[in-house]
């Protein structure tokens, strides 16, 4: 299909002009392009997307099977051409064992280290959330092979649904999570690419708020801060001063959450942009909000508003300024868009609530 141009043309938009544009999406200034990484496919359903930006252009990866939690689940991969097409889906990791037994995959995070030039693709394997574990694959061509799985060490999740963040000294730090004794959230990090590893421990008691899979910002003055999925019906966040060591008592924000996956990215202006469901309830609309602080959160664009399941996005700037976003659509695709954040327009919201 052709794309259809949401703003002006401008450098950046003609960069995009590949990707193809699909329908049923309010229009919002800021957007570019928007479209499905694959129409058809050999599974029946798919959520939990994840996007990297490389060399030769864009990756997405999810999970997909028979249904969420089935053996069948695998890890599937797509790569965008940069002529305007994705690759069809393929399956780049299962969950069969040593002994023959299959297991599901889940929520696969896909990280881009620069040196040495290599992609890790994060996943986990097991029966549930409360006992999988955690696996990694590397690239070292982009994408295109990946090396044996690896499983990683024991009490080690790797990042849970979120990308890691590169901080200084070269350490990844990873966000993570646990449901195995309530929702409490933690940090992994590691200096040599998946080697060896350092857990945080729990960073809250999962009582007052029950919070997993957070997305970290880094802030100009060094300050991380991280925000979470909760069952407190609010997206809650935390910040560390100290790199990731330590870390303030989880609160509430103003922003709504209906027990659903978050993602933010730290824009290159200093920015902070949330992908996230703007609804205590369900998991329509989903929308992208921006702070200049990290708490004061603007309304800058409604993705989808219909009835239906929009949820799990991931989202990165890609070297060209422009902002991917991708997320699940219905369980049926997964939805790819793309945003120009300097052309977003932003709207104050009162006490959380989206302006009318």
């Amino acid at each position: 299909m052709p794309l259809r141009f949401v703003a002006h043309l401008t450098l950046a938009t003609l960069i995009t002009a590949s990707f193809a544009q699909a329908a049923d999406r309010p229009e919002s200034p800021g957007i570019v392009a928007t479209e499905f990484v694959f129409e058809t496919a050999p599974f029946r359903e798919c959520h939990a997307s994840t996007v990297v930006d490389t060399r030769d252009g864009l990756l997405v990866a999810w999970f997909a099977g028979t249904t969420e939690g089935a053996k069948d689940v695998d890890i599937w991969l797509s790569r965008h051409d940069g002529g305007g097409k994705w690759s069809a889906p393929a399956r780049v990791a299962d969950g069969v064992q040593i002994d023959g037994k299959r297991h599901p995959c889940w929520n696969p995070v896909l990280a881009r280290a620069a040196r040495p030039e290599r992609l890790l693709l994060f996943y986990k394997v097991g029966p549930s959330p409360s006992t999988w574990w955690g696996m990694l694959k590397t690239s070292t061509d982009g994408g295109h092979t990946w090396s044996e799985a690896q499983r990683l060490p024991d009490g080690i999740a790797g990042p849970i649904k979120n990308k890691p963040v590169w901080l200084d000294g070269g350490v990844l730090l990873c966000p993570s999570s646990s449901e195995h004794d309530g929702w409490r959230v933690h940090m992994e990090s590691t200096r040599d690419l998946g080697k060896t590893w350092t857990n945080s421990g729990p960073l809250n008691d999962g009582k007052m708020f029950g919070a997993i899979q957070p997305t970290v910002f880094i802030h100009p003055s060094g300050k991380l801060q991280m925000f979470c999925r909760s069952r407190q019906k609010s997206i809650v966040e935390s910040s560390s001063d100290d790199g990731g060591k330590t870390w303030n008592e989880l609160k509430a924000t103003s922003l709504p959450n209906p027990n659903s996956g978050i993602d933010g990215v730290t824009l290159r202006d200093g920015r902070f942009l949330m992908i996230y469901n703007h609804t205590p309830k369900g998991r329509s609309p989903i929308n992208v909000a921006v702070s200049k602080d990290g708490h004061t959160w603007q309304a800058a664009a409604v993705l989808e508003d219909q009835p239906g399941e929009y949820s799990y996005p991931a989202v990165i700037q890609s070297g060209d300024g422009l902002v991917h976003i991708t997320y699940t659509w219905k369980r049926q695709r997964v939805k790819h868009v793309v945003l120009d954040p300097a052309k977003l327009s932003l709207r104050e919201m009162v006490d959380g609530k989206w302006p009318e």
